[in-house]
């Protein structure tokens, strides 16, 4: 399966062989198309699945919004199917054995998804700039971030 992955994406890759060097591709490919499924996969499970408002979970108190469960899902997912991008696709050149590379790919999503907050955050509650904006450039700095850490980090 990895190898029909990386021979169709190489398909492609002479489009953008002058930009990108062909793991920053792969990383790039990878990280758009675990954006797009999260994104479908938060629609059906906002339409077919969990058509409602609030959702009663019995390990909580109090009822929480649909939303936020399906994101919980989603980021699960996504977290699942990054970690496997990455580490049979993308970085395929690392020496780490798979538990460690998976710890470390945790905690750099840990640190991205903390920086991405504190980044919305500051420039929506202090600045009052606008939200969506402030998401597509925390999202900028956040992928250059993650992209170091998993190099560097957890796939090195």
């Amino acid at each position: 399966m990895v190898s029909i992955i990386r021979t169709f994406l190489d398909i492609f890759y002479p489009l953008v062989s002058r930009i990108f060097d062909k793991t920053t591709y792969y990383y790039a490919v990878a990280g758009c198309t675990n954006l797009v499924l999260g994104w479908i996969l938060f629609w059906i499970l906002d339409k077919w699945v969990i058509n409602s408002h609030i959702v009663e979970l019995p390990v909580l108190e109090h009822p929480v919004h649909s939303y936020t469960v399906i994101a919980a899902i989603c980021g699960m997912f996504s977290f699942l199917f990054g970690f496997v991008m990455m580490r049979y696709v993308v970085f395929t050149e690392s020496q780490l054995r798979g538990r460690v590379q998976f710890f470390r790919y945790g905690l750099s999503a840990l640190i991205s998804a903390t920086v991405n907050w504190i980044l919305i955050k500051l420039m929506v509650d202090t600045y009052a700039w606008n939200a969506s904006l402030c998401n597509v450039f925390a999202s900028v700095v956040v992928v250059t971030i993650s992209y170091f850490l998993q190099r560097k980090f957890s796939f090195r």
